[in-house]
């Protein structure tokens, strides 16, 4: 193989690389003005965290197999603080009321302004793609959604967790471009 070649099949692999080793794939991002990664990490550091579930990621898998499986890879790619993930509502709606609502093959059409008022729709699912549209709310406001997805073939599939991994990071970012949007300038 000439030199040019080799050189030319080096460049693309180092290219290939990074695409090869991230398992999902994040959609578009949404940042509310007043999202506030301090306020969120202060809210969940050595507490529940409520994560809500809707619709159904592996149809054919019964859905509380599906909710078993995956809050364990929620918690080993879960975000800086020293938070736990739990599915069970509080006995008493906190004030605020933070939560993260995970819509499995949301509807298109559906916006993050519903999901934090409880309103989910669905689309058909693709057989192999677990796809997730995810939401931040503090109370009925929304301060953070992406969309993810990956290949998986089921709720166990090691790339789930590292979707969550990325996922988790763009929801709950603690980017300081982000600290403008609560207009103190990332004064605290």
């Amino acid at each position: 193989m000439p030199f040019k070649d080799k050189i030319a099949a080096a460049l693309l692999a180092l290219v290939a690389l990074p695409v090869a080793a991230s398992a999902a794939i994040i959609g578009g991002t949404y940042y509310a003005p007043q999202y506030d990664f301090r306020e969120f990490f202060a809210a969940t550091d050595g507490r529940n965290f409520q994560v809500i579930l809707a619709g159904n990621a592996f149809p054919g898998v019964d859905p509380n197999t599906v909710a078993r499986d995956l809050l364990p890879a929620m918690q080993a790619a879960k975000p800086r603080p020293a938070l736990t993930f739990t599915y069970d509502a509080p006995v008493e709606r906190p004030r605020p009321d933070y939560r993260l609502v995970l819509i499995f093959d949301s509807a298109l059409d559906l916006g993050s302004d519903s999901v934090c008022r409880g309103v989910t729709r669905f689309k058909p699912g693709q057989p192999g793609v677990f796809y997730v549209y995810a939401v931040y709310c503090r109370n009925d406001q929304v301060m953070s959604e992406t969309t993810a997805w990956t290949p998986a073939t089921g709720p166990a599939d090691p790339r789930i967790e590292r979707l969550f991994r990325e996922l988790f990071q763009v929801v709950f970012s603690d980017s300081p471009a982000l600290r403008h949007l609560n207009g103190r300038g990332g004064r605290p």
